[in-house]
């Protein structure tokens, strides 16, 4: 009897490889939940004891409130991104990620009370009030934030941190590798001048603000402010780099795994349809994967193509090369290397050899000797036939 087998990625039922199958989202999903949960309780039945050499940064990639994140594993055929972006990009997600008795912490703009008075005026929400602990600016952070300790500090204060988008690019040099090192607790950048629609006069053409109203420049109004806060926590955070695989926080596994398939499916559309996050979407998507911070990833979608256009394949079809012919070639070329070898070899047989500087002089010396032998011989003779 055959063994059954059973397919790790499924194509969706209306033929097209290009979208993605719900019920293989859930299936992954459902497989997933149930392995943590069964590794956290074999863990828990081990030991009840805190490892104490155990290094804290494997905590940080966890949620701020215990739960074991997961994570979309996006691996596509080219690079996204020619350079690492410091602003993430946001996909609403139908199931957010934060919850309400999380801690946020404001990081704004020059001068800081224009935003804490901002926060305090009666129509921003007063639920989201509650939640913001801390408004601080870049200047004062800079100056009272400056060792690793105090920064450690204010890391382990606040749940989530929120920073004014035209700021967000300085923070790595302020903030350093205690906010940086992972994605757990990067500042969120959020529009804090609100992005208002002026309505335009008759003649098509905006208002111009009073000049002697500063702040509305700086500050959005409260409504807008706290819509896009909320925005930002009810989002995805997609951070995109100069590589082929992207990893995407979407939910925990405290989630039910219909949940996690919703929001898994929210943050694919948003990704193939979104050019400026994956261009050319669906056709730059090698394969995605589910998974959690101990977890093999589990597959969902496998691209059938390696290539994105048509252009990236060769029209010229590979021609296996037959055994006999690689032998000529190779016996073609080891008798090549023979005859230059030989070659070689008779070549510095018929040179003469070359002669050391010790052999130069014992000739010069020799030479010597034997032009002054002669020299006397013909002075003997001389002698002789004067004799005679």
């Amino acid at each position: 009897m055959a063994p059954s087998s059973t397919a790790l990625a499924t194509k969706p039922h209306s033929g097209s490889p290009y979208q993605l199958d719900p019920a293989q989202a859930l299936r992954a999903a459902k497989a997933l939940t149930a392995h943590i949960k069964s590794s956290e309780s074999a863990k828990a039945a081990q030991s009840t004891k805190k490892n104490l050499l155990e290094e804290d940064s494997s905590d940080e990639e966890n949620a701020a409130d215990g739960q074991v994140p997961i994570w979309l594993v996006v691996t596509t055929k080219k690079h996204v991104a020619d350079k690492k972006r410091l602003k993430p990009a946001k996909i609403a997600l139908p199931h957010p990620l934060s919850l309400p008795a999380q801690k946020l912490c404001l990081i704004t703009a020059d001068p800081q009370r224009s935003y804490k008075d901002l926060i305090e005026e009666s129509a921003f929400p007063h639920e989201l009030r509650e939640r913001i602990g801390r408004v601080i600016g870049i200047s004062k952070l800079k100056t009272k934030y400056k060792t690793y300790e105090a920064r450690r500090q204010l890391y382990a204060e606040y749940d989530i941190f929120l920073a004014d988008d035209r700021i967000i690019t300085f923070l790595p040099n302020v903030l350093g590798k205690v906010f940086y090192k992972s994605t757990a607790k990067r500042p969120v950048p959020v529009n804090l001048m609100g992005n208002e629609k002026v309505p335009k006069d008759a003649e098509g053409k905006k208002p111009k603000k009073p000049t002697e109203d500063k702040s509305s420049s700086i500050v959005g109004s409260p409504a807008v402010v706290a819509k896009d806060i909320q925005k930002a926590l009810d989002s995805a955070l997609v951070h995109l780099s100069p590589t082929t695989t992207t990893s995407i926080r979407i939910a925990h596994a405290g989630f039910e795994p219909k949940k996690i398939a919703e929001n898994l499916e929210a943050v694919v559309s948003g990704l193939t349809t979104q050019e400026k996050l994956i261009p050319k979407g669906w056709r730059n998507i090698r394969s995605i994967h589910i998974k959690g911070p101990e977890t093999t990833a589990l597959p969902i979608w496998l691209a059938d193509e390696l290539w994105v256009d048509e252009q990236d394949v060769l029209d010229e079809k590979h021609v296996p090369v037959d055994k006999s012919e690689r032998l000529k070639i190779t016996e073609g070329e080891q008798g090549k290397k023979r005859k230059s070898l030989e070659g070689a070899k008779e070549e510095t047989a018929n040179k003469p050899a070359k002669k050391t500087k010790k052999e130069k002089a014992q000739g010069d010396d020799l030479s010597k000797e034997i032009a002054l032998r002669k020299e006397r011989l013909k002075k003997q003779k001389a002698a002789a036939r004067a004799e005679t």
